[in-house]
């Protein structure tokens, strides 16, 4: 078992009811990660829905989320289709509602539709080797996620610069191959676009982050893309994507987040 899937396992404690206990490996600064939260409750929606892959995952953001806390999981099936089902699911500790999931569910490699092939050309990147582990960046945050998640960024992406664009490698630390399930947690773990722009961002919470699951990924690295063109009064919109092994993308995202005073 990778620790991924270790430390976002859930237990059913009734119906429609889990407990999960959330890690504190997986932090920014005092906070789990906005992918990493999410997580467990993916864990439970996939349960209720009987399908193997996320395909659209929807996650509102209401509070920090706090590593070391138990969580509280409820979820409900809304719909279940011939080829897509969909759920939704609150994470809470403390009595307090910390995120709401909306999920659907379905199977990425089964063809349920017509047209041609298609999608975004992967970044041209140095190897590995050549770029930078994002350990080695001063972000303006302690980073106890970098224990679980390693990322390697393209040097032209390292700020400050002219542009919020970052690009690199990404994939867990221990090993373990991405799947389905894992993208939308992965794809919330590389640095903030902005990080390109300004340099050291510190925590740069999230309001609400959608993610597009498009192909089960192949093994080994992760390329990586994100992209920051609006930021207005501290919101920012941010949009990535990454890519498997073979090229070809496996989850593209879109986020609505706060770029906080350090």
């Amino acid at each position: 078992m990778s620790l991924f899937d270790e430390e976002t396992s859930i237990t059913r404690v009734g119906e429609g009811v889990w407990e999960a206990q959330l890690c504190a490996n997986w932090n920014i600064g005092a906070n789990s990660n906005g992918g990493y939260a999410m997580s467990p409750v993916l864990r439970a929606l996939g349960e209720l829905t009987g399908q193997p892959d996320p395909i659209s995952v929807t996650t509102h953001y209401h509070r920090p989320v706090q590593g070391g806390s138990i969580g509280r999981i409820e979820a409900r099936l809304i719909r279940a289709g011939r080829t897509t089902a969909t759920a939704r699911g609150t994470l809470s500790v403390d009595g307090k509602e910390r995120l709401v999931v909306m999920a659907a569910f379905g199977d990425v490699e089964t063809e349920v539709g017509i047209g041609p092939e298609m999608g975004p050309i992967p970044p041209e990147l140095p190897p590995v080797e050549d770029c930078i582990p994002r350990a080695d960046l001063n972000q303006g945050v302690d980073l106890p996620l970098l224990s679980r998640v390693e990322c390697a960024l393209d040097p032209d992406s390292v700020g400050p610069g002219e542009r919020a664009v970052v690009e690199g490698w990404i994939r867990f630390a221990d090993g373990a191959a991405a799947t389905t399930l894992s993208l939308p947690c992965l794809v919330d773990t590389f640095p903030p676009a902005l990080t390109a722009l300004v340099g050291n961002t510190g925590w740069v919470p999230t309001i609400e982050l959608t993610t597009h699951v498009r192909r089960a990924p192949k093994p080994g690295w992760l390329r990586a893309r994100y992209e920051c063109d609006d930021l207005h009064k501290g919101r920012m919109i941010e949009t990535g994507a990454l890519w498997d092994s073979s090229g070809a993308v496996v989850a593209r995202c879109r986020q609505i987040g706060l770029l906080l005073a350090k």
